[in-house]
């Protein structure tokens, strides 16, 4: 328990002094655990074997990850052509590498790209990015605060026992209101940014969909028979354990317009 508050804090501290940088400071961050992550993915699906996969894989979530302004290609071709690239290796190797090898890289690097992507152009909001990024940091962790809390005092029903046991109805329901106040507090300190009733929906959207990330994180690594993605962070996990909520919730909100534009 020492290791994991230790570990948190100084964890916790390193991000929020990068954020308050922004810029290349937190740009480098999220590219940073993109790589890593996308790694974690690789190593927990056995595609570490695959030296094509590896280079396709990191370029493309580097790629996907920042889309620098002045890459003549569109996200959609960058996905496309990645898609391509990976189908090709099939072929190259003789099957050595099969579609279902690629299939899973592919996912990987989608997942992880994009997920790390939104959080960049969360931050990059020309005004007050660093209010729209905590914003749905605050809210995401008092997703999970309120439902761990909750959920320990009075969760009888069980959420979704065949995926995580430990979840309940009750904790579920106890993090979404605390998101939803937590958005409310955000609307209330800078009203001219946020209304009452987008706040409402904020915070019940990465609510509902945050604890879905986590529910298919948990899915995934009970069919991997895993416990953790990795063991970057000691007493925490992975970096995909970590951000399993950040990669659903942030390109959710951008693609229902639910933030500002970049």
């Amino acid at each position: 328990m020492k290791q994991r508050i230790v570990t948190g804090v100084v964890a916790g501290l390193a991000f929020f002094v990068l954020l308050y940088l922004g810029s290349y400071w937190f740009a480098g961050l999220i590219l940073l655990l993109s790589v890593i992550g996308f790694d974690e993915f690789l190593r927990m699906n056995h595609l570490k074997e695959s030296k094509a996969i590896q280079v396709i894989g990191f370029v493309g979530v580097v790629l996907l990850t920042i889309q620098w302004k002045g890459l003549a290609i569109s996200p959609g071709f960058l996905v496309w052509g990645l898609m391509f690239l990976l189908m090709a290796v099939t072929v190259i190797s003789k099957n050595k590498v099969t579609v279902d090898h690629i299939a899973m890289a592919f996912l990987g690097i989608v997942y992880v790209g994009i997920g790390f992507h939104y959080m960049l152009e969360t931050r990059w909001i020309a005004e007050n990015g660093i209010y729209w990024t905590l914003l749905v940091f605050f809210c995401i962790w008092a997703t999970d605060s309120g439902a761990y809390f909750t959920g320990s005092m009075i969760g009888k029903t069980p959420l979704w026992p065949t995926i995580s046991p430990k979840k309940s109805v009750e904790g579920a329901i106890g993090g979404t209101v605390l998101s939803i106040v937590v958005a409310l507090i955000f609307a209330y300190v800078r009203p001219e940014l946020l209304s009452y009733s987008r706040a409402i929906s904020i915070g019940l959207l990465i609510a509902v969909v945050g604890q879905m990330g986590d529910l298919i994180q948990s899915a995934y690594k009970r069919v991997k028979g895993i416990k953790d993605t990795g063991t970057l962070l000691p007493g925490h996990g992975g970096v995909l354990d970590r951000t399993d909520s950040w990669l659903i919730v942030f390109p959710f909100l951008h693609m229902l317009s639910l933030l500002p534009h970049t």
